[in-house]
């Protein structure tokens, strides 16, 4: 078919040979269970054999460069374009990353500050301008008598390359001496450069002391040095101090000059640009290979702003490229559009400010308006990063492409959901194919086409339940997500919510984008807190109520965000924190390992006749330890292959075959599998395999609880998603001795599940309420919200016009409320008001 994507025999992972059509340039959700094959088929089949082809599609030069891409297990696939995915990876997490350098908004910025920004002077804020060569040798007359100085011309400035010709021509002119990268050079010797790093050469032309009788050989010396350069270094030798005077940049109050001006000059990644103190980090005392920021200082000298001061005195529209970097995407739009410029610069920056105008749109469109463009990237959730790589896509205004996104909706409250859809339908517009893998149910309505897979999750998954129009999906008899799209099954509503035993009354909570609110945090009930992306959820639970908990529990941790005071802090014993960040950064850490499943399995292997005879003991079954673990690649089952220009790549090893063990410790059997084969079954299979083993048992059945069957349990932690590994660690506090009055803080715990597994989610989070603690849950899942016993929803909006408290109380109370977006979508998932009782 001309107009499909037609796939036969599609066995990744637990993908069950199956034959599929997709149509083209239309919006196709694939949905179904957790572990079904949703990511098998969009990601691991579909967008891996895209790029495959893509690569294979490159010159032979090209592809010297990069790793032969592994082909996916499928006998054939046409209908293919180049494929785009925007999957639950994170964005760099870097302090030199901001959402204005991944949107690529800051650089075509720093072009428009450098074509019609107007410099100023940072000594006395006059207009800055060109100057004569008499002005210039005036300054440095001006210079203190018996100064020694040296006049330098920096013939290159912070550019690559390796300038042969460049060196071989100042030394054929008669030049002896240069001052390359800060040091100084003979050029009478061989000098050689690295050819991919920056250098700046500064040519000296002549050594000087100040005297009233050296005008004449200063004058020469002047004029030689504006030959290769419009700006003359004056460099003071005792005070090891460098004085730049320019041609064409200088203040005619004060004499001060300005480098030349271009992009690097506004970029906090050069030398050119980055202001000296905090080497454009923007804080005090953090490093380049920092990973978050903490409770960080802004620097001093630049005032967080990044940039040396002379970047920071050119304006456009009274503002400097930081004070615009700092403003909230929607202000700075609006900024950009009410600029009054003459009709030369509009013709020079009309390109630069529709591309501006566009991104900053697409920014708004994904509902992440209240972000700036100088927050980093360390401090995004998962679900805005993935939004600003969408942003960043939908930027590009490409055609023909086949986007392939996971879970797009996450973090998204209902309200800003259909924006992120309608964004979704004008790139499917513009010619593309959009693919997504998604459990929404405003999306999967959305969609022109479902693909539902299942029926179960693991080996019980990977066949098409059902495709079609939602309409035709909601009506096959073998899909469960038609089930609830109908009707015929659905999560109910609770017959009755519980009453809070007590409360943690937090007064005055000011942090960020709070505006000094009072809220109450009921105890021994499930409370969920919401509002629309960036309304301070995140902000009140865990910089004010969980890190003040944890200082008043404990004695340590961070100091709480601002707030005026805590009342009844006392009524619970523990707060436990169940986050989204990964479980270990190594792929040495899984689901086994991290719950202790492992140990369990090592100290059985151990136990096994074979063993015994061999004198093996639970240390030999650790692919952490010399010994049993394969010694080639260390343990990893994987090894690492550079791939150049792209992220690196992992294959097997070669001798292991990613087993990770050697030959002795895989001839140790229990039931007929050895430790490798154990670590590669599911939960549900493990379930099944260590049955007549209570502890093991017991472990595993939490996993598969919270809606983890369908995971490896030795599944690297670094292919966990945020939702994934969430749960991994909700189960191991399961599985500890409950002593009631817990407080559990949950973020957006439903990430990744679908209707059927949020239901088993919702048993675990009653049942620890049931047995006296307290589930504190940040969500915008309406089956989840409609739920809870108590909500306390902030808002109304993101940013600075979020940030208070719009209601709270039950959620039929909350649906009352005209001013609350959740109370509108609440009303529709609640019964009619006549029916139900308000508490």
């Amino acid at each position: 078919m001309k107009n499909a994507i037609v796939i036969r025999g599609a066995r990744e992972h637990n993908l069950k040979d199956i034959d599929i059509t997709i149509p083209r340039n239309l919006i196709t959700v694939i949905t179904g269970p957790s572990g079904s094959g949703k990511s098998s088929l969009a990601i691991d089949t579909i967008y891996a054999e895209g790029q495959r082809r893509y690569v294979e599609s490159l010159s032979a030069y090209a592809r010297q460069f990069l790793e032969q891409l592994q082909k996916p297990e499928v006998d054939y696939i046409a209908g293919l374009s180049p494929s785009i995915a925007i999957d639950q990876r994170t964005i760099a997490r870097s302090p030199r990353s901001t959402v204005g350098t991944i949107t690529e908004i800051y650089d075509y910025m720093r072009v428009l500050y450098t074509t019609i920004g107007k410099p100023f002077c940072y000594n006395c804020g006059s207009p800055i301008a060109t100057q004569e060569t008499e002005s210039i040798i005036q300054r440095v007359m001006d210079l203190p008598e018996g100064s020694r100085l040296q006049i330098l011309s920096p013939m290159v400035r912070d550019r690559k390359g390796e300038y042969r010709k460049e060196l071989a021509q100042m030394r054929a002119e008669g030049f002896v001496r240069a001052r390359i990268d800060g040091k100084m050079v003979d050029l009478t010797e061989d000098v050689s450069l690295e050819r991919h790093k920056r250098h700046t050469i500064e040519i000296v032309i002549d050594r000087l002391i100040i005297k009233p009788n050296i005008l004449r050989q200063l004058k020469n010396a002047i004029d030689t040095a504006l030959r290769y350069s419009d700006t003359v270094m004056i460099h003071l030798i005792d005070e090891e101090q460098d004085i730049p005077l320019s041609k064409t940049m200088a203040c005619p109050s004060c004499g001060i000059s300005y480098p030349e001006i271009n992009p690097r000059f506004f970029s906090f990644n050069s030398r050119l640009g980055a202001c000296p103190s905090c080497r454009g980090l923007g804080y005090e005392g953090i490093e380049e290979a920092s990973d978050e920021l903490g409770a960080q200082r802004p620097c001093k000298a630049c005032g967080g702003l990044r940039l040396r001061k002379e970047a920071l005195h050119v304006r456009i529209g009274g503002k400097n490229i930081g004070e615009f970097a700092r403003m909230h995407v929607r202000d700075s739009l609006g900024f950009v559009q009410d600029l009054r410029l003459t009709r030369r610069e509009r013709t020079i920056a009309s390109r630069v400010l529709k591309e501006v105008t566009d991104r900053l749109g697409f920014i708004g469109e994904v509902g992440l308006g209240y972000l700036t463009l100088d927050r980093p990237s360390l401090t995004l959730s998962g679900g805005e990063a993935r939004r600003i790589r969408l942003a960043t896509q939908m930027g590009s205004r490409l055609t023909g492409v086949i986007y392939v996104l996971d879970e797009p909706t996450m973090g998204l409250h209902p309200r800003d959901c259909r924006r992120l859809l309608e964004s979704l339908s004008r790139i499917r517009n513009s010619g593309n194919t959009v693919i997504v893998v998604e459990h929404d149910e405003d999306t999967i309505r959305w969609a022109d086409h479902i693909v539902d897979m299942g029926p179960g999750a693991g080996r019980r998954g990977g066949w098409v339940v059902a495709t079609g129009s939602p309409e035709e999906v909601q009506k096959s008899a073998d899909s469960l997500t038609g089930k609830f799209l109908s009707g015929e099954q659905e999560i109910p509503v609770p017959s009755k919510r519980r009453k809070p035993a007590n409360y943690i009354e937090i007064k005055g909570a000011a942090e960020f984008n709070l505006k000094n609110i009072d809220v109450k945090v009921p105890l021994g009930v499930l409370t969920c807190v919401t509002g629309v992306s960036g309304s301070g959820k995140s902000t009140l639970v865990f910089e004010v109520l969980y890190k003040a908990l944890a200082r008043h529990l404990h004695n340590s941790g961070p100091a709480p965000g601002k707030h005026r005071a805590i009342k009844g802090m006392d009524n619970i014993d523990k707060v436990i924190c169940v986050e989204q960040s990964p479980l270990g950064r190594t792929p040495r850490s899984n689901p086994a390992t991290y719950t202790g499943v492992f140990t369990l399995i090592r100290d059985l292997f151990a136990a096994l006749p074979d063993s015994k005879v061999r004198g093996y003991k639970p240390a030999r079954f650790s692919f952490n330890l010399a010994g049993g673990r394969c010694e080639t690649c260390r343990g990893d089952g994987m090894k690492k292959v550079a791939m150049h220009f792209l992220p690196d790549a992992y294959v097997p090893c070669d001798v292991c075959k990613g087993r990770r063990y050697n030959r002795e410790t895989l001839e140790i059997m229990y039931k007929g599998k050895n430790i490798s084969e154990v670590l590669g079954m599911t939960v549900s299979e493990a379930l099944e395999f260590f049955s007549a083993i209570p502890p093991l048992k017991q472990r595993l059945e939490f996993l598969e609880d919270v809606g983890l069957g369908y995971i490896q349990i030795g599944q690297p932690a670094p292919t966990l998603s945020g939702g994934e590994a969430q749960r991994v660690r909700l189960s191991r506090e399961l599985s500890k001795k409950s002593t009631g009055n817990t407080l559990y803080i949950l973020d957006e715990p439903t990430t990744g599940l679908h209707f059927v597994d949020i239901e088993k989610l919702l048993n675990v989070l009653n049942t620890l309420v049931e047995m006296g603690n307290t589930v504190l849950v940040i969500e915008h899942n309406p089956e989840v919200v409609k739920s809870a016993d108590y909500i306390i929803d902030l808002g109304p909006e993101g940013g600075e016009e979020g940030g208070e408290l719009v209601a709270a109380g039950t959620p039929e109370k909350v649906s009352t409320s005209e001013t609350s977006y959740t109370g509108k979508v609440l009303g529709e998932k609640l019964p009619p008001v006549k029916k139900r009782k308000i508490a």
